[in-house]
């Protein structure tokens, strides 16, 4: 389908919209600052669309990985400024790691990275999202309900624009019926101000804080590269290859740091926004651009930014479990389409690991690695990280069936 300008506007909004709700999260519960997020992830988004080339369909917007260590930096004393200067660190450990995968090349990266490991690498990552529906769904289950069958609905019956914009109707429904109801409270929308600039906050560097928060990035790189597998495997291109892995890890950590030194979060690619481009198939980078813009005028409009935060948790989590089920989905069909013969126990025992590792909630932690006056510090992988890390391994380790060349 060929989109006008005005066409592309409306899917750049729906981008918006998708990933409006945990962009503005993290930062809430962290004591950021919910406009310096939004305005930093489109700045970003539009960075990391520059040194990829404009070639990556993707979205950054707020890390939840780093929703932890922050909280324990708070607890420990540490000023708002030394904690976003330990964020805009942070992006560095991206930036060594593009370093790494540009001397690495792309044979050898796309070696680590078979479909035996991507493909439940990616259920992983749709299905690890899924107690957040829920719980946005939770005693909210009749808008739920509504907001998800408006979106079903227009992905399966509608034509033309209004077969690509699922999630915007699926949205404006469901909030005009909880407006029906009596249940949006809109005096946070009259007291904002219609324009205002953000109160940017000035780093300072810690080392304590710095070693605190920083090594987290060690855990999403590894979901960076899941995520990036997950687009690619959408859209139908091997983002690995053209522009690269070493681009898209540069990207990621030149927006992070940048985000990071006016008091925003560490920012990572978004599955919900990879969900909208499985469901509406419509994967023009232009209009994640697009989407950036309107992130960008919502972080300087508290007017704007208010009538977003209205929106129901039922809304949000009827669209959630539609958008984290695709990503799942996305995920089985990689596996099918590479044939992978499950008769072989190694096949079996990686999924089976992965899967588990990914799904089970397992964590490593390191022990302490640095102590100080302040408190002990200490580097825990998650379970996205551990099954990554495990799913590689394995596929390494284990010998390949004498007949399959695709596992």
């Amino acid at each position: 389908m060929r989109l006008s300008f005005p066409g592309k506007l409306i899917l750049g909004l729906q981008h918006t919209v998708a990933m409006f709700g945990a962009t503005v999260l993290m930062p809430l519960l962290t004591g950021l600052n919910p406009s310096i997020a939004l305005f930093s992830a489109g700045v970003g988004t539009l960075l990391f669309h520059i040194i990829t080339q404009g070639q990556v369909p993707v979205f950054l917007g707020s890390s939840f990985a780093f929703i932890a260590p922050i909280l324990v930096a708070k607890n420990a004393g540490f000023s708002l400024s030394a904690i976003t200067g330990s964020i805009a660190v942070a992006g560095l450990v991206y930036i060594l790691f593009s370093l790494l995968a540009w001397g690495l090349g792309y044979s050898k990266i796309k070696k680590l990275f078979p479909p035996i490991v991507t493909g439940p690498v990616i259920i992983v990552i749709g299905l690890s999202l899924a107690p957040v529906a829920i719980k946005m769904a939770d005693k909210n289950w009749d808008l739920t309900l509504i907001t998800l069958g408006v979106a079903v609905l227009s992905v399966v019956f509608c034509r033309g624009i209004f077969k690509i914009i699922p999630i915007l109707l699926a949205v404006s429904t469901g909030y005009l019926t909880a407006l029906f109801l009596g249940r949006v409270d809109i005096t946070p929308l009259r007291e904002a101000a219609w324009f205002g600039i953000p109160s940017f906050t000035a780093p300072s560097f810690e080392w304590d804080a710095i070693f605190l928060i920083a090594p987290v990035a060690l855990v999403t790189v590894m979901e960076h590269i899941g995520d990036i597998l997950t687009n690619g495997r959408v859209v139908g291109k091997d983002f690995f290859r053209k522009p690269g892995l070493q681009r898209t890890l540069l990207g990621d950590g030149v927006a992070s740091s940048l985000s990071g030194l006016v008091g925003g979060p560490v920012l990572t690619t978004y599955a919900e926004n990879t969900g909208v481009l499985a469901i509406t198939r419509v994967y023009d980078p232009a209009i994640l651009r697009i989407s950036a813009i309107f992130a960008i005028l919502l972080g300087l409009s508290p007017k704007v930014a208010a009538l977003l935060k209205t929106l129901p948790s039922g809304v949000l989590g009827g669209i959630s479990i539609l958008l984290f089920g695709m990503i799942a989905s996305i995920g089985i069909r990689t596996l099918a389409e590479s044939e992978i013969d499950f008769v072989h126990p190694r096949n079996l025992i990686i999924v089976s690991i992965i899967l588990v590792f990914g799904l089970g909630g397992v964590s490593l932690n390191f022990g302490e690695l640095m102590s100080t006056h302040h408190h002990a510090f200490s580097f825990e992988l998650n379970s996205m990280a551990l099954a990554t890390l495990a799913g590689i391994l394995l596929n390494l380790l284990l010998p390949q069936p004498k007949e399959a060349s695709n596992s």
